[in-house]
């Protein structure tokens, strides 16, 4: 594999901004070392673009016929290199040259088969959900289970308009859609991986936890009653060092900037422990805190809980996302180069899905996220998008970041 083409712009009209990424990525498939034959498109727009999705795939699509495979979705905002484009019309574009046996495009009418049927082995899979479909969170779990890692990688759409997806494999339709014209809505759509092609991802919370990992030993529903069988509200105001009796107005506001980490049962394995250096690992699933329960002295989360899980209050700030997400790319190049040990493998090309809540003034400016990620890799050909959720492992997080780089060997 050779570095993968890029391109990337911002424009008032989808049909300018395409033509642009076209330029960007023709002039590099004619430079040494990038890709020259790539079969594969990533697309990502922002929402300005959702209403000429097809028009933006059709118009891609004529003018790369080499590219018979797309797939791809819409956000608030979008990536290429280390440039942001959030909350402004823009799209994002990459082409893969992969093996055209180690990969396969797959949508809600043209469903990934099990690992193994019709001569397929999905190792691994970049996944685009619509985080309005119904059991969506049952529907990553299963896709997960098709793969022989268990491990997916993407994100849902964030859209104000159509939820869209982009899904084309082989000569123009996927076996079984029939004349679909590749954008679609609703369910799950994305790429499988086999085994052959070689990837490292990672996940950054970003949050910094605040207290101490407890277990949850009472929960009805959404609302944690008792941690380590003391009231859950009073294990939070002690965390956070407010009262209610005390000063009110400054409890609610301590509460509402805080999280919760929350981690699965602890029949599941052993209890985790915090990193070493403060961060959640990716066990762990940020949600929000959404209300307080004074009549059961409970605490109501953006999630169902259950006895037996754990749970960690936690708390988002710059310095904590900007010191995990440089964590996360200094421990892909420690596996690229380990200590010792000459490299065998380099970055072709990365994706990085980040939350809508993360993206600008989060990590202290614009496209301040981006630069630390290509500051830390170098300059790989990056394109990503900033999600409505984020999907890694066979879970959908939230306020995280999933980076994941495709290898080449040296």
């Amino acid at each position: 594999m050779k570095l993968f083409p890029t391109g990337h712009a911002t424009h008032p009209q989808a049909r300018m901004a395409a033509l642009m990424a076209l330029a960007q990525v023709r002039a590099q498939m004619g430079t040494p070392g990038y890709a020259s034959a790539p079969t594969l498109g990533l697309l990502y727009i922002t929402d300005h673009y959702a209403d000429q999705a097809q028009e933006v795939l059709d118009l891609l699509a004529a003018e790369l016929p080499e590219i018979t495979d797309w797939s791809g979705t819409v956000g608030v905002g979008v990536c290429g290199g280390s440039a942001e484009y959030f909350d402004q019309p823009a799209l994002a574009l990459m082409l893969l040259e992969l093996p055209p046996d180690q990969y396969r495009v797959f949508s809600g009418v043209a469903p990934l088969p099990c690992s193994g049927v019709g001569g397929f082995s999905a190792q691994t899979a970049l996944v685009h959900a619509d985080g309005a479909a119904p059991e969506v969170a049952a529907l990553v779990a299963e896709l997960a289970d098709r793969t022989a890692s268990g491990y997916l990688f993407g994100g849902l759409a964030a859209s104000r308009g159509a939820s869209v997806q982009f899904a084309v494999g082989g000569n123009g339709n996927l076996a079984g859609q029939g004349a679909a014209s590749g954008v679609f809505t609703g369910g799950l759509s994305g790429v499988a991986f086999g085994a052959g092609v070689a990837l490292i991802s990672r996940v950054t919370q970003g949050c910094q936890p605040v207290g101490p990992v407890h277990r949850i030993t009472e929960a009805a529903d959404n609302v944690v009653l008792a941690l380590d069988n003391e009231p859950a509200l009073e294990r939070l105001l002690d965390t956070l060092e407010v009262s209610l009796s005390g000063d009110p107005q400054q409890a609610i506001e301590r509460v509402r900037v805080t999280l919760a980490g929350l981690m699965d049962d602890e029949r599941s394995g052993p209890a985790p422990a915090l990193r070493s250096t403060g961060h959640f690992g990716a066990e762990t699933r940020v949600r929000h805190i959404i209300g307080l329960d004074g009549t059961r002295h409970g605490v109501a989360l953006a999630e169902h809980v259950e006895s037996g899980m754990r749970l960690a209050f936690c708390q988002r700030n710059v310095q904590a996302a900007r010191a995990d997400l440089t964590r996360i790319c200094a421990e892909i190049r420690e596996e690229l180069a380990p200590e010792g040990a000459a490299p065998t493998h380099a970055i072709a090309g990365a994706l990085y899905v980040s939350c809508s809540g993360r993206g600008g003034r989060h990590f202290g400016g614009d496209s301040a996220e981006l630069r630390i990620v290509q500051h830390a890799l170098g300059d790989v050909p990056l394109v990503g998008f900033f999600a409505g959720g984020e999907i890694a492992h066979a879970n959908i997080y939230g306020y995280t970041g999933v980076l994941t780089v495709f290898l080449t060997k040296r």
